[in-house]
């Protein structure tokens, strides 16, 4: 297994962590670890989590850190292989056979292949970041058939041969949990669990993302969606929720909204549900005056 303990001046998850900070993304020890040690042995990186916790945001910044552009394939319900490797320009295919009329013409050459996520990976490894993002969406014939990409880091164009990445690329795996992914994907990559950041940490990433933003906002924010994560929310608040619903009570109140009406009355940037926000409705004026005291 080739060993890179140095990937561009970054030799250790503290020097990665320091990286990811000057990204704007505040990694603790766990996610610095896990992302250095899957960069140093070139295997993916699996993060799961529940959703808003920086998964995807993740990916940006380990893109941004290594300078590389971010490729992502969103996963869904249903996706192939042509969504995520390649498919044939047909129309194209078709036109240039009548044009050539009795000449002999490659219709499997480079200008018909329109190329997806995943094979521009392994075409440019070292310019590229793939995010396979929310894999657990995809269907399980879907995760299988990844499992040779992530293991030799090649596939097979049957008109073209195989193609194989010069150099291990480097692929970040997100999953939101709404299925258990299979032991085999799972013994390929390096995994983290991300978990909600502490109080501490979330209001230094407010401040961090929403410069604009009262350390006093931030914290009073911070507490509101803390406590609006332990009730029975079908879609609980993320870290982004949380950045955008203190920027948007900010805007508010210099408008000339009072605390703490301007967090009440900019609830919907946190609450993306009605029967969330019918839920917690009742209790609203009291959450947010104890969150802000």
């Amino acid at each position: 297994m080739p060993v890179r303990s140095n990937i561009v001046g970054i030799d250790s998850p503290e020097a990665l962590e320091k990286a990811l900070r000057a990204a704007y993304y505040l990694a603790d020890d766990g996610i610095a670890t896990a992302s250095y040690l899957s960069l140093a042995l070139g295997k993916p990186l699996l993060l799961e989590g529940a959703p808003g916790v920086g998964k995807t945001e993740a990916a940006k910044a380990i893109a941004a850190v290594l300078g590389r552009r971010l490729i992502r394939l969103q996963c869904y319900e249903g996706i192939d292989a042509a969504a995520a490797l390649y498919e044939w320009n047909y129309p194209r295919q078709m036109l240039a056979i009548r044009q050539a009329g009795e000449e002999s013409i490659d219709i499997y050459g480079e200008s018909f292949l329109i190329e997806r996520p995943m094979l521009a990976a392994l075409r440019a490894p070292d310019a590229t970041v793939l995010l396979i993002d929310e894999i657990d969406r995809a269907d399980q014939e879907f995760e299988a058939f990844l499992l040779e990409f992530l293991s030799d880091f090649q596939i097979s164009i049957p008109e073209r041969g195989t193609v194989r990445a010069a150099e291990h690329p480097v692929v970040v795996l997100t999953s939101n949990r709404t299925r258990d992914l299979h032991e085999a994907l799972r013994r390929r990559c390096v995994y983290h669990w991300i978990d909600y950041p502490n109080a501490e940490r979330e209001a230094r990433i407010v401040m961090m993302r929403a410069s604009s933003v009262a350390e006093a906002t931030a914290r009073a924010v911070v507490a509101a969606v803390g406590r609006l994560r332990r009730e029975p929310l079908s879609k609980a608040p993320g870290i982004a929720e949380a950045v955008d619903w203190a920027e948007a009570a900010t805007l508010l109140h210099r408008g000339g909204a009072r605390w703490p009406d301007a967090f009440k009355r900019s609830i919907g940037v946190a609450l993306k549900d009605e029967e969330d926000l019918h839920f917690i409705s009742p209790r609203l004026d009291a959450l947010i005056a104890e969150a802000a005291a």
